[in-house]
């Protein structure tokens, strides 16, 4: 079973930062997933007006503005960005190692300049792909060392952004998460694997090895922490990592206590790496997971100590958090 709860996953209010409150607009490019979802919510809740912008942007809140605008056009970025005090980039691409590689620099280009034109600040929410295999905790100083076509991407994109804040360019911070569960997390890998198994009464599956430690963000703290960041004129010109509980469980700790929160018999299927050859010929999003394998074949322990020392803020329980996700799939009827 999971080992006990740590201190650090409890959500307290801050403590040693106040938010300096910027009062203007803040945009989100990359609206419509359940980031967004979760950020749009958290600064709403401190009264602050959210402009949303996508291909096909919907409003979150009530008072959202909606923007159309493709990241991909230099033009249609800087009108986005107009009259901005806070820019969160938290869009997602096609998750296809071309497509990051053709479009990644340019999106961080298009948002480094328009924010350097408007004088908006930016939070970039980035992964961990940059950091490659890791020994040890990941940490905001755990050096980029990529091992994937993806993670080559992400670094070179991070290092864009770290340029043009050693350059003054821009007013900017970035944010890193591990891999991402809660409610309406539809694209993760617990949703395809656990979560959506379990609404249908089916055994959990695993990737890799489940015996192997695995850290999860849960996308309500990540959302409340984005908001705070960006909020904290001392936050940036930093890199940060995003409040994670630090409970140290496994893949198969983490579906036994899904499995019981469920009220379902704890069962576990482990799909065999050489299975995933002949499925990767059939399923371009497994074909595309298999360079990222890494990360379930060894321990995977991602630090958010910083954010939790700086603010007060820990992170949600794993208990609470599936507890969280599962009933949010039964009110939806999944």
């Amino acid at each position: 079973m999971p080992h006990p709860a740590s201190p650090a996953c409890t959500m307290t209010s801050p403590q040693t930062q106040i938010p300096s409150e910027p009062s203007g607009l803040h945009t989100i490019l990359g609206a419509n997933g359940v980031i967004a979802r979760e950020l749009s919510q958290a600064l709403e809740r401190q009264g602050l007006p959210v402009r949303q912008v996508s291909r096909h942007p919907r409003t979150v809140n009530p008072a959202d503005q909606l923007q159309a605008a493709d990241l991909l056009d230099a033009r249609a970025v800087l009108g986005a960005v107009a009259g901005s005090e806070v820019v969160y980039l938290v869009a997602g691409l096609v998750y296809d190692a071309a497509v990051w590689v053709a479009q990644w620099p340019v999106v961080m280009r298009h948002v480094i300049e328009a924010c350097e034109q408007h004088g908006a600040r930016l939070v970039f929410l980035d992964n961990v792909y940059a950091y490659g295999w890791v020994s040890g905790e990941m940490t905001e100083q755990t050096p980029f060392n990529p091992c994937s076509r993806k993670g080559e991407v992400r670094a070179a994109v991070a290092t864009q952004l770290l340029n043009a804040i050693a350059q003054s360019r821009v007013n900017a911070m970035i944010a890193r998460s591990a891999d991402f569960y809660g409610p309406g997390a539809a694209n993760s890998f617990l949703s395809f694997t656990v979560f959506d198994r379990l609404s249908k009464g089916k055994a959990p599956q695993w990737i890799g090895d489940p015996g192997k430690m695995h850290s999860f963000t849960y996308t309500p703290d990540a959302g409340r922490a984005l908001a705070l960041l960006g909020r904290t004129e001392s936050a940036y010109g930093q890199t940060w990592h995003l409040p994670t509980c630090a409970e140290t469980l496994t893949g198969d700790h983490f579906v036994r206590l899904a499995c019981q929160l469920a009220a379902q018999p704890c069962r576990l299927q482990v799909l065999p790496n050489w299975l995933l050859t002949p499925l990767s010929w059939l399923v371009p999003l497994i074909r595309e997971n298999r360079e990222m394998l890494y990360q379930l074949q060894r321990d995977y322990r991602f630090d958010s100590s910083k954010f939790t020392r700086t603010f007060g803020v820990g992170a949600t329980t794993y208990q609470d958090g599936i507890r969280a996700t599962l009933a949010s799939r039964a009110t939806a009827g999944h």
